[in-house]
Protein backbone atom coordinates (compact mmCIF):
# COMPACT_ATOMS: atom_id res chain seq x y z
CA UNK A 1 0.00 0.00 0.00
CA UNK A 2 2.83 2.38 0.88
CA UNK A 3 4.45 1.60 -2.51
CA UNK A 4 1.21 2.40 -4.33
CA UNK A 5 0.84 5.75 -2.55
CA UNK A 6 4.47 6.54 -3.37
CA UNK A 7 3.93 5.92 -7.09
CA UNK A 8 0.78 8.05 -7.14
CA UNK A 9 2.68 10.81 -5.40
CA UNK A 10 5.50 10.75 -7.90
CA UNK A 11 3.06 10.96 -10.81
CA UNK A 12 1.37 13.95 -9.23
CA UNK A 13 4.71 15.71 -8.81
CA UNK A 14 5.69 15.04 -12.45
CA UNK A 15 2.37 16.35 -13.69
CA UNK A 16 2.40 19.45 -11.48
CA UNK A 17 5.98 20.35 -12.44
CA UNK A 18 5.27 20.35 -16.21
CA UNK A 19 7.25 17.16 -16.90
CA UNK A 20 6.95 14.80 -19.85
CA UNK A 21 3.44 14.50 -21.16
CA UNK A 22 2.14 10.98 -21.27
CA UNK A 23 0.53 10.40 -24.69
CA UNK A 24 -2.83 8.79 -24.52
CA UNK A 25 -3.66 6.21 -27.19
CA UNK A 26 -6.13 7.20 -29.89
CA UNK A 27 -9.12 5.14 -28.98
CA UNK A 28 -10.80 5.86 -32.35
CA UNK A 29 -8.16 5.50 -35.11
CA UNK A 30 -9.14 6.12 -38.71
CA UNK A 31 -10.23 3.01 -40.54
CA UNK A 32 -7.84 1.85 -43.26
CA UNK A 33 -9.61 2.29 -46.62
CA UNK A 34 -8.84 2.35 -50.38
CA UNK A 35 -10.97 3.99 -53.04
CA UNK A 36 -10.44 1.05 -55.42
CA UNK A 37 -10.35 -2.58 -54.38
CA UNK A 38 -9.36 -3.77 -57.85
CA UNK A 39 -7.26 -2.40 -60.72
CA UNK A 40 -7.81 -3.87 -64.17
CA UNK A 41 -5.15 -3.45 -66.88
CA UNK A 42 -5.30 -4.26 -70.56
CA UNK A 43 -2.64 -6.56 -72.06
CA UNK A 44 -0.72 -3.48 -73.21
CA UNK A 45 -0.11 -2.43 -69.59
CA UNK A 46 0.05 1.18 -68.42
CA UNK A 47 -0.53 3.12 -65.19
CA UNK A 48 -3.56 3.26 -62.87
CA UNK A 49 -4.02 4.88 -59.43
CA UNK A 50 -5.71 4.24 -56.13
CA UNK A 51 -5.89 6.30 -52.92
CA UNK A 52 -5.34 5.08 -49.36
CA UNK A 53 -6.93 6.69 -46.28
CA UNK A 54 -5.51 5.69 -42.91
CA UNK A 55 -4.39 6.79 -39.47
CA UNK A 56 -0.73 6.16 -40.30
CA UNK A 57 1.32 6.36 -43.48
CA UNK A 58 0.79 2.90 -44.99
CA UNK A 59 3.39 0.33 -46.11
CA UNK A 60 2.79 -1.11 -49.58
CA UNK A 61 4.09 -4.42 -50.98
CA UNK A 62 3.53 -5.74 -54.54
CA UNK A 63 3.13 -9.51 -54.80
CA UNK A 64 4.38 -9.81 -58.40
CA UNK A 65 7.27 -8.40 -60.44
CA UNK A 66 5.26 -7.42 -63.54
CA UNK A 67 3.86 -4.28 -61.87
CA UNK A 68 5.59 -1.54 -59.86
CA UNK A 69 4.41 1.03 -57.31
CA UNK A 70 5.05 4.76 -56.98
CA UNK A 71 3.83 6.22 -53.70
CA UNK A 72 2.89 9.89 -53.58
CA UNK A 73 3.10 12.38 -50.70
CA UNK A 74 1.39 11.49 -47.41
CA UNK A 75 -0.90 14.42 -46.55
CA UNK A 76 -4.00 14.72 -44.38
CA UNK A 77 -4.09 10.98 -43.73
CA UNK A 78 -4.23 10.21 -47.47
CA UNK A 79 -1.78 9.06 -50.15
CA UNK A 80 -2.18 8.30 -53.85
CA UNK A 81 -0.40 5.25 -55.29
CA UNK A 82 0.48 4.84 -59.00
CA UNK A 83 0.63 1.23 -60.25
CA UNK A 84 2.43 0.57 -63.54
CA UNK A 85 2.00 -2.76 -65.29
CA UNK A 86 4.25 -4.06 -68.06
CA UNK A 87 2.81 -5.52 -71.25
CA UNK A 88 1.43 -9.04 -70.93
CA UNK A 89 2.93 -11.19 -73.70
CA UNK A 90 1.39 -14.39 -72.36
CA UNK A 91 -1.82 -15.85 -73.74
CA UNK A 92 -3.55 -15.99 -70.37
CA UNK A 93 -4.78 -13.46 -67.85
CA UNK A 94 -2.47 -12.74 -64.92
CA UNK A 95 -3.32 -11.56 -61.43
CA UNK A 96 -1.59 -10.19 -58.36
CA UNK A 97 -2.17 -8.24 -55.17
CA UNK A 98 -0.80 -5.26 -53.28
CA UNK A 99 -0.62 -5.50 -49.50
CA UNK A 100 -1.59 -2.26 -47.72
CA UNK A 101 -0.66 -2.09 -44.01
CA UNK A 102 -1.28 0.78 -41.57
CA UNK A 103 -0.62 0.12 -37.90
CA UNK A 104 -2.38 -3.14 -37.06
CA UNK A 105 -4.80 -2.81 -40.01
CA UNK A 106 -4.28 -4.60 -43.32
CA UNK A 107 -6.10 -4.99 -46.64
CA UNK A 108 -5.36 -5.92 -50.26
CA UNK A 109 -5.83 -4.32 -53.66
CA UNK A 110 -6.37 -6.87 -56.43
CA UNK A 111 -4.45 -6.48 -59.74
CA UNK A 112 -5.77 -8.07 -62.93
CA UNK A 113 -4.32 -7.88 -66.44
CA UNK A 114 -5.87 -9.22 -69.62
CA UNK A 115 -4.20 -11.88 -71.76
CA UNK A 116 -1.84 -10.98 -74.58
CA UNK A 117 -2.55 -11.91 -78.18
CA UNK A 118 0.78 -13.49 -79.07
CA UNK A 119 -0.20 -17.03 -79.87
CA UNK A 120 2.68 -17.99 -82.09
CA UNK A 121 5.56 -16.12 -80.55
CA UNK A 122 6.10 -14.20 -83.77
CA UNK A 123 2.84 -12.44 -84.47
CA UNK A 124 3.34 -9.47 -82.20
CA UNK A 125 5.65 -7.07 -83.94
CA UNK A 126 5.15 -3.94 -81.87
CA UNK A 127 8.06 -1.52 -81.56
CA UNK A 128 10.29 -2.06 -78.56
CA UNK A 129 10.85 1.27 -76.75
CA UNK A 130 14.33 2.69 -76.49
CA UNK A 131 16.15 2.44 -73.15
CA UNK A 132 18.18 5.10 -71.43
CA UNK A 133 21.06 6.17 -73.64
CA UNK A 134 23.88 5.92 -71.10
CA UNK A 135 27.53 4.96 -71.64
CA UNK A 136 27.04 1.26 -70.97
CA UNK A 137 24.08 1.09 -73.33
CA UNK A 138 26.13 2.76 -76.08
CA UNK A 139 28.73 0.04 -75.56
CA UNK A 140 26.03 -2.63 -75.73
CA UNK A 141 25.06 -1.41 -79.19
CA UNK A 142 28.70 -1.56 -80.27
CA UNK A 143 29.02 -5.17 -79.10
CA UNK A 144 26.40 -6.27 -81.63
CA UNK A 145 26.68 -9.93 -82.57
CA UNK A 146 29.75 -11.69 -81.20
CA UNK A 147 31.70 -14.95 -81.23
CA UNK A 148 33.23 -17.01 -78.40
CA UNK A 149 36.77 -18.40 -78.60
CA UNK A 150 35.48 -21.31 -76.52
CA UNK A 151 37.32 -24.36 -75.18
CA UNK A 152 40.52 -22.44 -75.78
CA UNK A 153 42.15 -20.50 -72.96
CA UNK A 154 39.43 -21.92 -70.75
CA UNK A 155 40.55 -25.51 -71.47
CA UNK A 156 42.16 -27.35 -68.55
CA UNK A 157 43.38 -30.81 -67.51
CA UNK A 158 44.29 -31.87 -63.96
CA UNK A 159 43.83 -28.35 -62.63
CA UNK A 160 46.07 -26.65 -65.21
CA UNK A 161 44.71 -24.58 -68.10
CA UNK A 162 46.25 -24.57 -71.56
CA UNK A 163 45.36 -23.14 -74.94
CA UNK A 164 45.36 -26.38 -76.94
CA UNK A 165 44.39 -28.96 -74.28
CA UNK A 166 40.90 -29.59 -75.65
CA UNK A 167 41.89 -30.01 -79.28
CA UNK A 168 41.90 -26.48 -80.66
CA UNK A 169 44.86 -24.95 -82.48
CA UNK A 170 46.60 -21.84 -81.16
CA UNK A 171 44.80 -18.65 -82.10
CA UNK A 172 46.43 -16.43 -84.73
CA UNK A 173 45.96 -12.95 -86.11
CA UNK A 174 44.24 -14.54 -89.10
CA UNK A 175 41.65 -16.08 -86.78
CA UNK A 176 40.37 -12.70 -85.72
CA UNK A 177 40.75 -11.07 -89.14
CA UNK A 178 38.33 -13.64 -90.55
CA UNK A 179 35.92 -13.38 -87.63
CA UNK A 180 35.74 -9.65 -88.30
CA UNK A 181 35.42 -10.19 -92.06
CA UNK A 182 32.52 -12.59 -91.46
CA UNK A 183 30.58 -9.74 -89.82
CA UNK A 184 31.10 -10.16 -86.07
CA UNK A 185 31.79 -7.10 -83.91
CA UNK A 186 32.89 -8.74 -80.67
CA UNK A 187 34.86 -11.74 -79.43
CA UNK A 188 34.58 -13.19 -75.96
CA UNK A 189 37.81 -14.86 -74.86
CA UNK A 190 37.08 -17.10 -71.86
CA UNK A 191 40.16 -17.60 -69.69
CA UNK A 192 40.77 -20.22 -67.02
CA UNK A 193 43.63 -19.29 -64.71
CA UNK A 194 44.06 -22.67 -62.99
CA UNK A 195 47.66 -23.81 -62.65
CA UNK A 196 49.00 -20.33 -63.33
CA UNK A 197 48.33 -18.79 -59.90
CA UNK A 198 50.94 -18.36 -57.16
CA UNK A 199 50.49 -18.83 -53.43
CA UNK A 200 48.64 -16.56 -51.01
CA UNK A 201 48.59 -13.72 -50.26
CA UNK A 202 49.92 -12.36 -53.57
CA UNK A 203 48.27 -14.97 -55.83
CA UNK A 204 50.74 -13.94 -58.51
CA UNK A 205 49.56 -14.82 -62.04
CA UNK A 206 52.21 -16.57 -64.13
CA UNK A 207 53.70 -13.95 -66.43
CA UNK A 208 53.88 -16.18 -69.53
CA UNK A 209 50.18 -17.09 -69.30
CA UNK A 210 49.07 -13.50 -68.80
CA UNK A 211 51.29 -12.38 -71.68
CA UNK A 212 49.80 -14.97 -74.05
CA UNK A 213 46.27 -13.88 -73.14
CA UNK A 214 47.32 -10.28 -73.78
CA UNK A 215 48.86 -11.27 -77.12
CA UNK A 216 45.61 -12.85 -78.34
CA UNK A 217 43.60 -9.88 -77.05
CA UNK A 218 45.96 -7.81 -79.20
CA UNK A 219 45.05 -9.90 -82.26
CA UNK A 220 41.41 -9.02 -81.72
CA UNK A 221 42.23 -5.35 -81.15
CA UNK A 222 44.21 -5.21 -84.41
CA UNK A 223 41.28 -6.79 -86.26
CA UNK A 224 38.98 -4.04 -84.94
CA UNK A 225 36.94 -6.24 -82.60
CA UNK A 226 35.54 -5.57 -79.16
CA UNK A 227 36.78 -8.06 -76.55
CA UNK A 228 35.46 -9.62 -73.34
CA UNK A 229 37.78 -11.60 -71.02
CA UNK A 230 36.84 -13.32 -67.78
CA UNK A 231 37.57 -15.94 -65.13
CA UNK A 232 35.99 -19.02 -66.66
CA UNK A 233 36.39 -22.56 -65.30
CA UNK A 234 38.05 -21.44 -62.06
CA UNK A 235 34.58 -21.83 -60.56
CA UNK A 236 33.36 -24.78 -62.61
CA UNK A 237 31.01 -27.01 -60.58
CA UNK A 238 32.61 -25.81 -57.31
CA UNK A 239 35.62 -28.05 -58.00
CA UNK A 240 38.29 -25.38 -57.95
CA UNK A 241 39.25 -22.27 -56.00
CA UNK A 242 36.06 -20.35 -56.84
CA UNK A 243 34.08 -22.84 -54.79
CA UNK A 244 30.70 -21.36 -54.01
CA UNK A 245 29.42 -24.52 -52.31
CA UNK A 246 32.14 -24.26 -49.66
CA UNK A 247 32.06 -20.47 -49.44
CA UNK A 248 28.33 -20.49 -48.67
CA UNK A 249 28.81 -22.60 -45.53
CA UNK A 250 32.34 -21.60 -44.46
CA UNK A 251 33.06 -17.89 -43.79
CA UNK A 252 36.82 -18.53 -43.79
CA UNK A 253 36.68 -19.98 -47.31
CA UNK A 254 34.49 -17.10 -48.44
CA UNK A 255 36.98 -14.57 -47.05
CA UNK A 256 39.93 -16.32 -48.71
CA UNK A 257 38.16 -16.37 -52.08
CA UNK A 258 37.40 -12.66 -51.87
CA UNK A 259 41.06 -11.97 -51.13
CA UNK A 260 42.09 -14.02 -54.16
CA UNK A 261 39.53 -12.32 -56.41
CA UNK A 262 40.91 -8.97 -55.31
CA UNK A 263 44.53 -9.94 -55.95
CA UNK A 264 43.94 -11.52 -59.34
CA UNK A 265 41.64 -8.93 -60.84
CA UNK A 266 43.98 -6.21 -59.64
CA UNK A 267 46.77 -7.85 -61.68
CA UNK A 268 44.56 -8.30 -64.75
CA UNK A 269 43.35 -4.70 -64.59
CA UNK A 270 46.90 -3.42 -64.33
CA UNK A 271 48.00 -5.61 -67.26
CA UNK A 272 45.37 -4.08 -69.55
CA UNK A 273 45.47 -0.58 -68.08
CA UNK A 274 46.18 1.05 -71.45
CA UNK A 275 43.33 -0.64 -73.33
CA UNK A 276 40.22 1.37 -74.16
CA UNK A 277 36.55 0.69 -73.61
CA UNK A 278 36.55 -1.88 -76.41
CA UNK A 279 37.91 -4.33 -73.79
CA UNK A 280 35.38 -5.46 -71.16
CA UNK A 281 36.21 -7.42 -68.02
CA UNK A 282 33.62 -10.04 -67.09
CA UNK A 283 33.92 -11.14 -63.47
CA UNK A 284 33.14 -14.86 -63.74
CA UNK A 285 31.46 -17.46 -65.89
CA UNK A 286 28.71 -19.85 -64.80
CA UNK A 287 29.15 -19.91 -61.02
CA UNK A 288 27.10 -22.67 -59.38
CA UNK A 289 27.54 -25.56 -56.95
CA UNK A 290 27.66 -28.31 -59.56
CA UNK A 291 23.87 -28.67 -59.90
CA UNK A 292 23.29 -25.98 -62.56
CA UNK A 293 20.89 -24.02 -60.42
CA UNK A 294 19.05 -27.02 -59.00
CA UNK A 295 21.22 -27.55 -55.93
CA UNK A 296 21.60 -26.03 -52.49
CA UNK A 297 21.06 -22.55 -53.92
CA UNK A 298 17.33 -23.32 -53.82
CA UNK A 299 17.29 -24.48 -50.21
CA UNK A 300 20.02 -22.62 -48.31
CA UNK A 301 18.11 -19.40 -47.69
CA UNK A 302 20.01 -17.43 -50.33
CA UNK A 303 23.55 -18.08 -49.01
CA UNK A 304 25.02 -18.92 -52.42
CA UNK A 305 23.36 -15.94 -54.08
CA UNK A 306 24.73 -13.69 -51.34
CA UNK A 307 28.23 -15.11 -51.87
CA UNK A 308 28.18 -14.38 -55.57
CA UNK A 309 26.83 -10.87 -55.02
CA UNK A 310 29.75 -10.24 -52.67
CA UNK A 311 32.23 -11.76 -55.13
CA UNK A 312 30.91 -9.42 -57.80
CA UNK A 313 31.44 -6.52 -55.41
CA UNK A 314 35.00 -7.69 -54.76
CA UNK A 315 35.69 -7.86 -58.49
CA UNK A 316 34.32 -4.35 -59.02
CA UNK A 317 36.29 -2.91 -56.10
CA UNK A 318 39.55 -4.49 -57.27
CA UNK A 319 39.26 -3.11 -60.80
CA UNK A 320 38.19 0.36 -59.69
CA UNK A 321 40.98 0.56 -57.09
CA UNK A 322 43.49 0.52 -59.94
CA UNK A 323 41.87 3.65 -61.37
CA UNK A 324 40.28 1.66 -64.21
CA UNK A 325 36.87 3.00 -65.26
CA UNK A 326 36.14 0.59 -68.12
CA UNK A 327 32.77 -1.11 -68.55
CA UNK A 328 32.42 -4.34 -66.57
CA UNK A 329 30.26 -7.43 -66.99
CA UNK A 330 28.52 -8.66 -63.84
CA UNK A 331 27.21 -12.26 -63.96
CA UNK A 332 24.13 -13.70 -62.33
CA UNK A 333 24.15 -17.07 -60.55
CA UNK A 334 24.89 -19.69 -63.21
CA UNK A 335 24.39 -16.73 -65.61
CA UNK A 336 20.77 -17.86 -65.59
CA UNK A 337 18.17 -15.33 -66.75
CA UNK A 338 15.63 -16.14 -64.02
CA UNK A 339 18.27 -16.02 -61.30
CA UNK A 340 19.41 -12.65 -62.65
CA UNK A 341 15.91 -11.33 -62.08
CA UNK A 342 15.16 -13.03 -58.77
CA UNK A 343 18.40 -13.11 -56.79
CA UNK A 344 20.87 -10.77 -58.43
CA UNK A 345 22.17 -7.51 -56.95
CA UNK A 346 24.00 -5.13 -59.24
CA UNK A 347 26.98 -3.71 -57.31
CA UNK A 348 27.12 -0.02 -56.48
CA UNK A 349 29.83 1.48 -58.67
CA UNK A 350 31.97 4.55 -57.98
CA UNK A 351 31.57 5.60 -61.63
CA UNK A 352 28.23 6.06 -63.36
CA UNK A 353 26.67 3.84 -66.03
CA UNK A 354 29.64 1.50 -66.54
CA UNK A 355 28.12 -1.88 -65.66
CA UNK A 356 26.41 -4.53 -67.77
CA UNK A 357 24.61 -7.68 -66.67
CA UNK A 358 25.97 -10.97 -68.06
CA UNK A 359 23.61 -13.87 -68.78
CA UNK A 360 23.61 -16.99 -70.98
CA UNK A 361 20.78 -18.66 -72.87
CA UNK A 362 20.61 -22.14 -74.38
CA UNK A 363 16.83 -22.45 -74.37
CA UNK A 364 15.62 -25.11 -74.83
CA UNK A 365 18.80 -27.01 -73.90
CA UNK A 366 17.53 -30.34 -75.20
CA UNK A 367 17.50 -28.76 -78.64
CA UNK A 368 20.44 -26.35 -78.55
CA UNK A 369 22.96 -28.40 -76.53
CA UNK A 370 22.15 -32.10 -76.36
CA UNK A 371 20.34 -32.46 -79.70
CA UNK A 372 17.73 -34.65 -78.03
CA UNK A 373 15.31 -32.90 -80.36
CA UNK A 374 16.25 -32.35 -83.99
CA UNK A 375 13.70 -29.64 -84.87
CA UNK A 376 12.40 -26.44 -83.29
CA UNK A 377 9.43 -24.14 -83.74
CA UNK A 378 5.78 -24.19 -84.77
CA UNK A 379 6.39 -26.09 -88.03
CA UNK A 380 8.51 -28.83 -86.44
CA UNK A 381 7.21 -32.37 -86.21
CA UNK A 382 5.70 -32.78 -82.74
CA UNK A 383 7.76 -35.88 -81.97
CA UNK A 384 10.99 -34.08 -82.92
CA UNK A 385 10.58 -30.83 -80.97
CA UNK A 386 10.55 -29.69 -77.37
CA UNK A 387 6.89 -29.60 -76.29
CA UNK A 388 5.31 -26.18 -75.91
CA UNK A 389 5.39 -22.85 -77.72
CA UNK A 390 9.04 -22.83 -78.81
CA UNK A 391 9.08 -19.32 -80.29
CA UNK A 392 6.92 -17.84 -77.56
CA UNK A 393 9.01 -19.38 -74.77
CA UNK A 394 12.23 -17.98 -76.25
CA UNK A 395 10.67 -14.56 -76.66
CA UNK A 396 9.70 -14.53 -72.99
CA UNK A 397 13.41 -14.74 -72.09
CA UNK A 398 14.10 -11.46 -73.86
CA UNK A 399 10.96 -9.79 -72.55
CA UNK A 400 12.13 -10.55 -69.00
CA UNK A 401 15.57 -9.10 -69.66
CA UNK A 402 14.15 -6.03 -71.28
CA UNK A 403 11.59 -5.26 -68.59
CA UNK A 404 13.91 -5.86 -65.66
CA UNK A 405 17.15 -4.37 -66.95
CA UNK A 406 17.35 -2.82 -70.41
CA UNK A 407 14.30 -0.59 -70.05
CA UNK A 408 15.72 0.60 -66.72
CA UNK A 409 18.97 1.72 -68.38
CA UNK A 410 20.98 -1.35 -67.30
CA UNK A 411 22.31 -3.11 -70.42
CA UNK A 412 22.47 -6.88 -70.68
CA UNK A 413 24.65 -8.97 -72.94
CA UNK A 414 24.16 -12.61 -73.79
CA UNK A 415 27.68 -13.89 -73.15
CA UNK A 416 26.79 -17.31 -74.54
CA UNK A 417 24.07 -18.81 -76.67
CA UNK A 418 24.18 -21.41 -79.40
CA UNK A 419 22.71 -24.28 -81.33
CA UNK A 420 24.69 -27.42 -82.13
CA UNK A 421 25.32 -28.42 -85.73
CA UNK A 422 23.02 -30.91 -87.43
CA UNK A 423 23.55 -33.70 -89.91
CA UNK A 424 20.64 -33.54 -92.37
CA UNK A 425 19.49 -30.73 -94.64
CA UNK A 426 16.10 -30.49 -92.90
CA UNK A 427 17.73 -30.38 -89.45
CA UNK A 428 20.12 -27.69 -90.65
CA UNK A 429 17.16 -25.65 -91.90
CA UNK A 430 15.68 -25.67 -88.38
CA UNK A 431 19.07 -24.75 -86.89
CA UNK A 432 19.23 -21.72 -89.18
CA UNK A 433 15.64 -20.82 -88.31
CA UNK A 434 16.45 -20.94 -84.59
CA UNK A 435 19.53 -18.76 -85.04
CA UNK A 436 17.63 -16.22 -87.14
CA UNK A 437 14.80 -16.01 -84.64
CA UNK A 438 17.22 -15.69 -81.71
CA UNK A 439 19.24 -12.98 -83.46
CA UNK A 440 16.14 -10.94 -84.28
CA UNK A 441 14.93 -11.14 -80.68
CA UNK A 442 18.35 -10.02 -79.47
CA UNK A 443 18.36 -7.08 -81.85
CA UNK A 444 14.79 -5.99 -81.12
CA UNK A 445 15.21 -6.13 -77.36
CA UNK A 446 18.62 -4.44 -77.25
CA UNK A 447 20.60 -7.45 -76.03
CA UNK A 448 23.95 -8.05 -77.79
CA UNK A 449 24.65 -11.76 -78.09
CA UNK A 450 27.81 -13.86 -78.44
CA UNK A 451 27.51 -17.29 -80.01
CA UNK A 452 29.33 -20.23 -78.42
CA UNK A 453 31.99 -21.95 -80.55
CA UNK A 454 33.93 -24.71 -78.80
CA UNK A 455 35.70 -26.05 -81.88
CA UNK A 456 33.97 -29.44 -81.63
CA UNK A 457 33.39 -30.52 -85.23
CA UNK A 458 30.68 -32.84 -86.49
CA UNK A 459 27.00 -32.88 -85.60
CA UNK A 460 25.01 -33.57 -82.47
CA UNK A 461 25.67 -33.24 -78.75
CA UNK A 462 27.90 -30.22 -77.88
CA UNK A 463 29.17 -29.87 -81.48
CA UNK A 464 29.46 -26.09 -81.70
CA UNK A 465 32.29 -25.68 -84.24
CA UNK A 466 31.71 -22.86 -86.73
CA UNK A 467 35.20 -21.42 -87.28
CA UNK A 468 38.62 -23.07 -87.07
CA UNK A 469 40.31 -21.46 -84.06
CA UNK A 470 43.73 -21.48 -85.71
CA UNK A 471 42.86 -20.12 -89.16
CA UNK A 472 39.46 -18.45 -88.82
CA UNK A 473 38.15 -20.48 -91.77
CA UNK A 474 34.61 -21.87 -91.67
CA UNK A 475 34.62 -25.45 -90.41
CA UNK A 476 32.17 -26.54 -93.11
CA UNK A 477 29.70 -25.23 -95.66
CA UNK A 478 26.93 -25.99 -93.16
CA UNK A 479 28.69 -23.90 -90.51
CA UNK A 480 29.06 -21.06 -92.99
CA UNK A 481 25.36 -21.17 -93.83
CA UNK A 482 24.44 -21.10 -90.12
CA UNK A 483 26.67 -18.10 -89.39
CA UNK A 484 25.43 -16.18 -92.41
CA UNK A 485 21.84 -16.79 -91.36
CA UNK A 486 22.64 -15.53 -87.85
CA UNK A 487 24.46 -12.39 -88.93
CA UNK A 488 22.06 -11.46 -91.72
CA UNK A 489 19.17 -11.67 -89.30
CA UNK A 490 20.85 -9.53 -86.64
CA UNK A 491 21.99 -6.80 -89.01
CA UNK A 492 18.94 -6.67 -91.29
CA UNK A 493 17.40 -3.27 -90.49
CA UNK A 494 14.71 -3.37 -93.14
CA UNK A 495 11.29 -2.47 -91.68
CA UNK A 496 9.87 -5.42 -93.60
CA UNK A 497 12.16 -7.84 -91.78
CA UNK A 498 10.36 -8.70 -88.54
CA UNK A 499 9.86 -11.56 -86.14
CA UNK A 500 6.64 -12.24 -87.99
CA UNK A 501 8.33 -12.61 -91.37
CA UNK A 502 10.92 -14.96 -89.84
CA UNK A 503 8.14 -16.91 -88.15
CA UNK A 504 6.20 -17.20 -91.39
CA UNK A 505 9.35 -18.38 -93.17
CA UNK A 506 9.97 -21.33 -90.84
CA UNK A 507 10.87 -24.63 -92.52
CA UNK A 508 7.80 -26.47 -93.78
Amino acid sequence: MKRLLYVIGVLLVITSCGGTKIEQPDLNPLELKVDKQKLEFTAAGGTLEFTVSAQYNPNLSPWEKWYTLEKGTWENNRVTVKVTASANTETKERTGKISVVSGDQKLYVEIVQGAGDETGGGTNTGTVPKPTNNAAWKMARKLGMGWNLGNHFDAHINGVSGETLWGNSEATQETFNKIKAAGFETVRIPVTWLGHIGEAPEYKIEEAWLDRVAEVVGYAEKAGLNVIINMHHDGADSKYWLNIASAAVNPAVHKQIIEQIDAMWTQIAEKFRDKGDWLIFEAFNEIHDGKWGWGANRTDGGKQYKCLNEWNNAFLAAVRRTGDTRILGIPAYCTNVDFAIENFELPVDVVTDRLMVSVHCYDPSDYTLTAKYSEWGHTAASAKKQPGDNEGDLRKVFVKLYENFVAEGVPVYMGEFGCVNRGTIRQQAFQQYYLKYFAKLAKDYGVPAIIWDNGAKGAGNECHAFFDHGTGAYCSSEAEAAMKALLESYYNDSPEYTLETIYNGAPK
